[in-house]
């Protein structure tokens, strides 16, 4: 089957979804996947839930882009208004597009004053490295061994995730990131920029030079690798040393997700406007030159934005044609200020905070019970566990870690992994996710660990 599967070998599926499993792989491309050994049909969202055509409630511990919640109504409400008034692109004079970026500026660092809108991260993320080899006059980029950064020829030409048939760009170097599992964290950080430095080297000696260090601000490919708080910061100051900028990939991270409003923040201890901005080329204050926000912008409505210095792009914008036709139109303009406001409203970045704090301790408990659990890692609502070989704790176990995520699935629990050897549990639920959806999720991994000792 072109998409992996084959509907006559899946007995549990119901006759509808073994129908339209059938008729997916007939339409659509080999190149895509669905998630889990068993296929999950999916009719409906409400919060942190998912529902089947039979009206099967599936806990949803993996989906970031709806933020806010499946279906909030709050961007239902602004999306259907806004639909039914006007839609268009930015070059006719609209206040919904000016407003919303006072208001989403107001949350960076003073530096960072302006904002272009894109359709999705990927485009983001291409805008972004141009703007950066733009300004340097550079061309080589440094990112880490596993990341994901997109899927445009630029930004996939950045993401070794995708695998060894998918060609780097030729001006693109790779650098290991930090392990907090397996580094001592006493020197990850300096560790981490002397390989930043060693890439940066490579790439002056081969007369590339260095435009840009970019990376995922949780290192969510990489195994979700949050610590130690600061190492990006140390990172891009050696980027600067060689002339290059720091472009923190947000996308992942932003909004609320890691308990402060952008990843970055734990690596620079920066809020909203308390950072001084910097001067080119000059640049001490460790905060991103370029930030790239994506999926939960809107909630699944396609925005992004990549948020720079206005001097970084002034030159950019005089002499290169840009525009996206549809980046930032009034719709989903619409959808992120509702997002914009439930963050803040509801201070999501607290509640991540206080539910990850949470979870990490409930697996963490699991850990001394199920061996083949390992190191717990957590900011705010992203969080990554090892699963790892019991005879051999410091070994990675991709097959069991397989195992846990499909027999989650088996119990209506949604989950994926994730890092180098892809045994890392990847948990990343929408940010309002609960009390009582912590307890189930923590009840079904418990049976789910069981069953595989059993």
């Amino acid at each position: 089957m072109a998409n992996g599967f084959d509907p006559d070998s899946s007995p549990d599926l119901s006759p509808e979804a073994t129908d339209l499993l059938r008729r997916r792989s007939q339409v659509l491309s080999s190149s895509y996947r669905l998630f889990y050994s068993e296929p999950v049909d999916v009719v409906c969202g409400q919060g942190s839930h998912l529902f089947d055509a039979a009206g099967n409630d599936y806990l949803d511990v993996y989906n970031n882009v709806p933020g806010i919640g499946h279906s909030h109504p709050r961007v239902t409400e602004y999306v259907s208004a806004q639909l039914a008034t006007l839609n268009t692109h930015t070059r006719y004079l609209t206040e919904a597009v000016v407003s919303y970026s006072e208001d989403l500026l107001a949350t960076f660092p003073t530096a960072l004053d302006r904002i272009t809108y894109a359709c999705s991260g990927s485009e983001a993320i291409d805008l972004a490295v141009r703007l950066a080899r733009f300004a340097t006059g550079h061309r080589g980029v440094i990112v880490t061994a596993n990341a994901y950064h997109g899927t445009t020829e630029l930004s996939a030409g950045l993401s070794p995730s995708l695998g060894e048939n998918n060609p780097l760009g030729p001006d693109v170097v790779t650098v290991e990131a930090p392990d907090g599992f397996r580094d001592d964290p006493a020197t990850a950080s300096a560790e981490f920029a002397a390989r930043i430095r060693t890439a940066a080297e490579d790439l002056e000696e081969r007369g590339i030079g260095l435009a840009a260090v970019l990376v995922d601000s949780v290192l969510s490919s990489d195994g979700v690798q949050p610590e130690p708080a600061g190492f990006l910061a140390e990172a891009a100051t050696v980027a600067h040393e060689f002339g290059g900028l720091w472009i923190a990939d947000e996308v992942q991270p932003g909004f609320g997700r890691t308990g402060t409003m952008w990843g970055f923040e734990r690596h620079t201890g920066t809020r909203g406007d308390t950072q001084p901005g910097p001067e080119l080329p000059g640049l001490e204050a460790p905060i991103p030159d370029i930030a790239v926000l994506g999926k939960p912008m809107g909630n699944g409505m396609p925005i992004s934005a990549v948020v720079t210095r206005a001097e970084l792009g002034e030159e950019f914008g005089r002499r290169v044609r840009y525009f996206n036709t549809f980046g930032g139109n009034p719709v989903s303009i619409a959808a992120a200020r509702a997002v914009l406001e439930v963050v803040r409203e509801e201070d999501l970045p607290g509640h991540a905070s206080t539910t990850g704090a949470a979870l990490a301790q409930g697996l963490s408990d699991l850990a001394q019970d199920f061996f083949l659990l390992g190191q717990v890692r957590q900011a705010g609502l992203f969080l990554g566990v090892e699963v790892v070989d019991p005879e051999a704790p410091r070994a990675a176990d991709p097959a069991r870690a397989s195992a846990v995520v499909n027999g989650l699935r088996d119990r209506r629990v949604l989950i994926s992994a994730s890092g180098p050897h892809a045994n890392v549990l990847k948990i990343r639920p929408p940010l309002v996710f609960g009390a009582a959806d912590t307890d189930r999720f923590l009840t079904s991994l418990a049976d789910t660990l069981a069953s595989l000792r059993a």
